[in-house]
């Protein structure tokens, strides 16, 4: 299958949630042997049009990123990749627009995955958005809801979650350096210092913790867990790949999520996966909670000493490495579902 991903902005030109959930998978596609074209405002340089890295060949529908000039120019690039269906995400929701007119002349359907709006974006136009969609992929329960509340139909969204390497689960050996983990991007969202007041709830227990990942608000985490003088128990360990990080998961016991924004709590599914037990700190934003319910190895907290408190409880746990129960979230498994949904979608064009 020929599969074009929309997207203004991509993972190398800017990077977040929406933008690497789109590359992951426009890369798992090609590696299933699906043609991947990804249209998107340039970000290598030099002169060329296209450029090909790890299977995705990336096509520049402008040279910078302006959302009014890549909708105007998104229809003809369409047409010149000639796909039999698109992959678009729903910011900026101008691009669906664009998308969906090209898409009606190549007689194709325009799958697009929600993930959530920017503060550029207007009600406006993610409900044309969403409205305009054959169907909508979204990562959790709480982004289902939302797209809904743009207009989408609900025989039209199918969640999908993002994916994880259940084999490197079960195969890597566990590192013991810590017995409680934080893992996330460290910005203005990542609310570790959630994390951090309830360890120093802790301190006169035996413990020793890490947190994973970077970004702008790393200084002041590690300010506060100094102020709060537990410092010399907890390590800062920066971004890690998955080989990297998914031993320390293994070897720890517990996983504290409390980030306030989250479409998808992808670092608590690795976790999960890797035997931790799961504390989940309640957000209004965030679809966490949704991966704890229903298992026996998860809880769910409103505050920082109710935190402190499921750390305790979580000794009766026996220790693990591998939960089974999330096996399902593989990515073979994951990327079928994508493959359903394109299929789908192309039947209702009468494709056969």
């Amino acid at each position: 299958m020929r599969v074009a991903f929309v997207s203004l902005y991509p993972d190398q030109l800017r990077s977040d949630g929406a933008t690497r959930r789109a590359r992951r998978v426009a890369e798992r596609l090609s590696a299933r042997g699906h043609d991947v074209v990804f249209c998107c405002a340039q970000w290598w340089d030099g002169p060329l049009d296209a450029f090909e890295q790890n299977g995705v060949e990336y096509v520049a529908v402008t040279e910078s990123p302006s959302a009014r000039r890549f909708a105007s120019k998104l229809p003809f690039a369409l047409r010149r990749v000639d796909p039999d269906v698109v992959h678009a995400a729903n910011s900026p929701p101008s691009q669906v627009a664009a998308a969906k007119t090209a898409a009606r002349v190549l007689r194709v359907p325009v799958v697009v995955d929600w993930w959530t709006a920017r503060d550029e974006d207007t009600d406006r136009m993610l409900r044309r958005a969403a409205k305009r969609a054959n169907r909508v992929l979204a990562p959790s329960r709480m982004v289902k809801t939302e797209a809904r509340e743009y207009g989408a139909s609900a025989d039209a969204v199918t969640v999908v979650p993002d994916s994880i390497d259940v084999d490197l689960v079960r195969e890597a050996d566990p590192d013991p350096r810590a017995d409680l983990v934080y893992a996330r991007r460290l910005d203005g969202h990542a609310n570790v210092e959630s994390f951090l007041l309830a360890l120093a709830e802790l301190r006169d227990r035996d413990w020793r913790a890490a947190v994973v990942g970077d970004g702008p608000g790393r200084t002041a985490a590690a300010e506060t867990a100094a102020e709060l003088r537990i410092d010399d128990r907890v390590e800062f360990l920066g971004d890690l790949s998955p080989r990297e990080f998914v031993p320390i998961l293994k070897g720890a016991h517990v996983f504290a999520q409390t980030a306030t924004v989250e479409p998808f709590a992808r670092e608590l599914l690795w976790a999960l996966a890797c035997g931790c037990v799961g504390i989940v700190e309640y957000q209004a934003r965030s679809s966490a909670h949704e991966l704890v319910e229903n298992c026996d190895r998860g809880a769910r907290v409103t505050s920082p000493q109710e935190l402190a408190a499921e750390v305790v409880a979580a000794a009766g746990h026996e220790q693990a490495t591998f939960n089974e129960a999330f096996a399902g979230y593989d990515h073979a498994s994951v990327m079928r579902t994508y493959e359903r949904v394109y299929e789908e979608a192309r039947d209702d064009y009468g494709f056969f």
